[in-house]
């Protein structure tokens, strides 16, 4: 049976049986080999991928070409996260002698923790939090020592220093790595505005011990905020995976699943874990408790609005085969696109910022079209 009748044109299948049952992919034949692979790089999950056939002690019962792939691409992940360590190394350098807390965000936070969610994990940006009070001296260190804003545009800038949840992104010349700064994880116009005092004052200490991360239920929260809140999903089935491990992990612990709902309320994040909970056990099979699946239920949209948001999240969330993309899936894209700058904006902020991007990308095309001409 051929890749293209067994999975579909979409070739979502291939790639879930992949990640929930690992053992299926012994038995997959070339052409399914060469479908996944594609899918899991466009993905950003064949790092992924090659540590779980590792951790299967099958890895020599398959293809050659396949597992030089997966040793292609075991390299390339331990060089983006020696990367992301020596960013962060120079980080603590510039501010030697300086009592600045620094809490790891996301990916950056998973490689120094050693948490699961590290495994075969790609990532382009280090996030930091950092008190608001703060954020100009840090920035100011960091550009004393040669990082350089990524963001030149005026309007950008401003964007940035006066409505965001972040400051423009650095970026030091001969290293492609971006470091962003956060003083909260909402943008300061968002609907949703969980305190960041919270988020710091809880958050726990790396063995360096200049080094923090956010406890376990809030670096869940950031997780789900980050993913269905900010409305980038190009790396969104990855984020689901990364959800996965954390809960997979953390909820052997006693009293987690209580004290996740309980946070969620107290900072106003019950609706972000709500699609969390319900598209890592859909998708992925995540073992959540029916306990906690019910207690996020006052997090629910109205039934039209999940209805609309269950088939927007399938059709960006589950990737498309490489040879037959879909038209539903740019038309939900842009969807999920616009409902992220409606909870982020008032209206009129809204309508504003988007006519405004829109000249500015129109300039740029006609700046780049005069170039080539």
């Amino acid at each position: 049976m051929t890749a293209n009748r067994q999975y579909g044109n979409h070739g979502t299948g291939i790639l879930l049986t992949a990640l929930r049952d690992p053992g299926r992919m012994i038995d997959f034949g070339l052409d399914e080999w060469d479908l996944l692979l594609r899918i899991a790089r466009r993905t950003r999950l064949l790092g992924r991928l090659a540590v779980i056939m590792d951790e299967t002690g099958e890895m020599e019962q398959l293809p050659a070409s396949v597992r030089n792939q997966f040793a292609a691409a075991r390299v390339f992940v331990s060089q983006y996260q020696r990367t992301a360590r020596w960013e962060i190394n120079r980080i603590l350098a510039a501010l030697e002698g300086r009592d600045v807390p620094l809490v790891l965000l996301k990916g950056g936070a998973y490689i120094l923790a050693g948490l699961p969610p590290s495994r075969g994990r790609l990532l382009s940006d280090v996030d930091l939090l950092v008190p608001r009070g703060l954020l100009d001296s840090f920035e100011q260190t960091l550009l004393a020592h040669g990082w350089e804003s990524v963001k030149l545009e005026e309007y950008d800038q401003r964007y940035y220093r006066t409505w965001m949840h972040e400051l423009p992104p650095l970026r030091h010349p001969g290293r492609f790595i971006e470091v962003d700064i956060h003083h909260t994880i909402t943008p300061l116009t968002s609907r949703l505005s969980p305190d960041p005092e919270k988020l710091l004052a809880d958050s726990i200490p790396l063995t360096d011990s200049r080094l923090r991360v956010l406890q376990p239920v809030d670096m869940v929260l950031h997780s789900a905020v980050h993913l269905f809140h900010d409305g980038e999903f190009i790396n969104g089935l990855r984020d689901l995976v990364d959800l996965t491990d954390l809960f997979q992990h953390f909820g052997k612990h006693a009293g987690f699943w209580e004290e996740l709902v309980s946070r969620a309320r107290l900072q106003g994040l019950l609706r972000p874990l709500f699609y969390t909970l319900r598209y890592t056990n859909r998708f992925l099979d995540a073992d959540i408790p029916a306990a906690a699946m019910i207690a996020t239920d006052d997090g629910a949209p109205p039934g039209p609005v999940l209805y609309l948001m269950d088939n927007l999240i399938e059709a960006v969330m589950l990737p498309e085969h490489p040879e037959f993309p879909r038209h539903r899936r740019a038309v939900a894209q842009w969807l999920l696109y616009v409902r992220s700058h409606w909870l982020r904006m008032p209206p009129g902020m809204l309508l504003q910022h988007l006519a405004r991007k829109k000249i500015m990308s129109w300039r740029h095309r006609k700046a780049a079209a005069e170039t080539v001409a």
